[in-house]
């Protein structure tokens, strides 16, 4: 909000709309993990006003999409839920190897440019592989959206997955509450939640750990997955449940 005075004259108040931040200068760029080769639309830098860092490829998702790329018998058969997906290159790469890969973003802007990838791949010559991708709007904390998400999927996911999705210390409590809520969902079999995390402070590093614990979860690190991704600490973390008599 901006605040312009005349002289002799009241405060004038003018409010920027949204779309005055919004940059949609995408461009198309090519990505290779191992043997997939991977083009989607994006921004090569953005702005975090009105929350729209998902619009380009962050460090943490090409750590994570390296280690899913030499571990694809994770993935294969398997139900994927992606949080925060942004353009939607994480979930692009599973819908090669799953049978169905659910792509959730809470923001409309993002979730415009990510049903543009998942059109563009759905239209290549990977379309058969990219049959099984859903986009569906979620926000942490949401008691409305992830009621959706838990009745449309009534079985759950084999995987849930956030790749460099910790940033606001705020919406880690809500992150996990959401995690909590979505590996309870299987109906058979474990669920595990795949967060590939990017250490940029160590309050982050501490909330992470705790807020898992606080949920009930057990939270590991992947031996094998430390690396420096984009000037900073990277990792890979399996959360699961904790079991009741644990």
């Amino acid at each position: 909000m901006l605040q312009m005075e005349g002289e002799g004259e009241e405060e004038d108040i003018v409010c920027l709309d949204e779309s005055f931040f919004i940059d949609d200068n995408y461009q198309l760029t090519t990505f290779t993990f191992g043997s997939q080769v991977i083009e989607l639309l994006c921004l090569q830098s953005a702005s975090t006003d009105f929350d729209l860092t998902g619009q380009l490829v962050w460090p943490g998702a090409m750590l994570l999409n390296d280690y899913l790329s030499k571990n694809a018998e994770l993935l294969q058969g398997c139900t994927v839920l992606e949080l925060g997906s942004g353009v939607g290159i994480t979930g692009i790469l599973c819908s090669r190897f799953c049978s169905k890969v659910v792509l959730t973003d809470h923001n409309e802007e993002v979730l415009k440019i990510l049903k543009k990838n998942m059109e563009l791949h759905a239209s290549s010559e990977n379309s058969k592989c990219c049959s099984g991708l859903v986009a569906e709007k979620l926000e942490w904390g949401n008691s409305e959206q992830i009621g959706h998400i838990l009745q449309m999927y009534s079985d759950g996911f084999d995987l849930i997955l956030g790749a460099d999705i910790c940033f606001q210390q705020s919406s880690i409590c809500l992150l996990f509450d959401t995690v909590e809520k979505l590996l309870r969902n299987r109906k058979e079999g474990q669920c595990k939640f795949i967060l590939a995390y990017v250490s940029r402070t160590k309050i982050m590093d501490s909330l992470v750990i705790s807020e898992a614990v606080r949920c009930g979860m057990q939270i590991n690190e992947l031996v094998g997955t430390r690396s420096v991704v984009g000037n900073h600490k990277g990792v890979i973390f399996e959360v699961t449940l904790k079991k009741q008599d644990e």
